[in-house]
């Protein structure tokens, strides 16, 4: 008996890198095991831990809500064969039901920026079903219509931003949310420019693209009359703007930023002679590193349309149509396949993130 005792026995060190390579969705049932692996699993070193071992493993999610029936809303698995659609994608109950379109404000370290009926922000992670109410800010007394959303992490504070940035030929608000502050800021630098939603047709996104520490988006450059890159540094809390490829946009309808392995990217489509043009900038705020690597065509796609979101450990392209579905293309730019979802033939709203086991400052979380 005693010898069958210490066969069973595992030291915590072990428990610990074992449990740290489970999915989030296993180690939530965990929890209930016993007292110490609750410890261990609720632990924020664990939990800080477990998030970059899955970044570092793991493909994105994919996020897909229909904007007619929000309770209608599917994780997917773009890393897995769609065609088997019940182990590629589980459904999920966001907390709220009553999402307006274009929602989706930005996506951060397992957890989701909505805007819920332009009254409040809220943040939900899916992996747990923890999530948080933030108010609007107090400081757009002239109620105007924010251009651009971003959600990002400053690790210097152990802190999380909500950006909410309008601009017009008269006026701007530039202002950010801080959870550990639990307090909206204005941003001062750079008030003085002014920017416009981009002029480019199509979807360009005003959900910002998080990368290298910083939000960025699309924008039109009121005083240069010209569309740039418009980002807000999260650790620095300043703003900047990075040039366009010299060669891009001039013939395209619809374009997006994005995260293409680990560049900076630019997509942008033209529905007449059926492509999409993929963009890297292999130094980052060097505009002569812009690179186009890809051409990819969309003649097999419904409308031509491919809107790209990101790209699978095998260097696979994966991205949406306006059906909706998935569309995926491997590295040497050919169609792999194309998947649609007739659950959600109307509007819909799609944004990335990784599974975590990650909470939020402040005390009003709730699962």
């Amino acid at each position: 008996m005693e010898m069958k005792n210490q066969l069973h026995y595992l030291p915590d060190e072990l428990i610990i890198q074992i449990l740290l390579r489970l999915p989030v969705k296993s180690l939530v049932h965990f929890k209930c095991v016993c007292k110490s692996w609750f410890s261990i699993i609720s632990d924020t070193y664990f939990t800080n831990s477990h998030f970059q071992l899955t970044a570092a493993t793991h493909t994105h999610r994919a996020l897909l809500i229909s904007t007619v029936k929000p309770h209608v809303t599917r994780s997917i698995d773009l890393e897995a064969s769609l065609d088997d659609d019940s182990a590629a994608s589980v459904s999920l109950k966001p907390p709220y039901y009553s999402l307006p379109c274009n929602a989706i404000k930005g996506s951060c370290r397992g957890f989701i920026l909505f805007l819920h009926g332009y009254r409040s922000f809220f943040l939900w992670n899916p992996s747990t079903g923890l999530h948080k109410k933030i108010p609007l800010s107090p400081y757009n007394l002239d109620h105007m219509y924010p251009n651009y959303y971003g959600f990002g992490y400053d690790q210097s504070t152990d802190d999380y931003l909500i950006v909410s940035m309008s601009s017009n030929l008269s006026s701007s608000y530039y202002e950010f949310f801080s959870l550990r502050a639990n307090i909206w800021k204005q941003i001062d630098e750079g008030t003085h420019i002014h920017y416009s939603t981009c002029n480019m047709k199509g979807d360009y996104r005003t959900q910002g693209s998080l990368f290298n520490g910083a939000i960025h988006w699309f924008a039109h450059r009121l005083d240069l009359e010209k569309n740039v890159i418009f980002a807000f540094d999260l650790t620095e809390r300043k703003l900047l703007d990075m040039n366009l490829p010299d060669e891009f946009g001039a013939k395209l309808h619809y374009g997006g930023l994005w995260v293409f392995q680990e560049f900076l990217s630019l997509s942008g489509g033209n529905y007449y002679n059926g492509t999409v043009e993929i963009w890297v900038m292999k130094e980052y705020k060097q505009h002569s590193s812009w690179t186009k690597t890809h051409v990819l065509p969309t003649d097999a796609i419904p409308y031509r349309y491919f809107c790209p979101l990101t790209s699978t450990k095998s260097g696979d392209i994966v991205g949406t149509d306006l059906l909706p579905g998935f569309v995926k293309y491997n590295d040497e730019g050919q169609l792999v396949w194309h998947h649609s979802y007739s659950i959600l033939r109307d509007e819909y709203l799609v944004t990335m993130y990784i599974e975590s086991l990650l909470s939020l400052p402040g005390d009003n979380v709730q699962a």
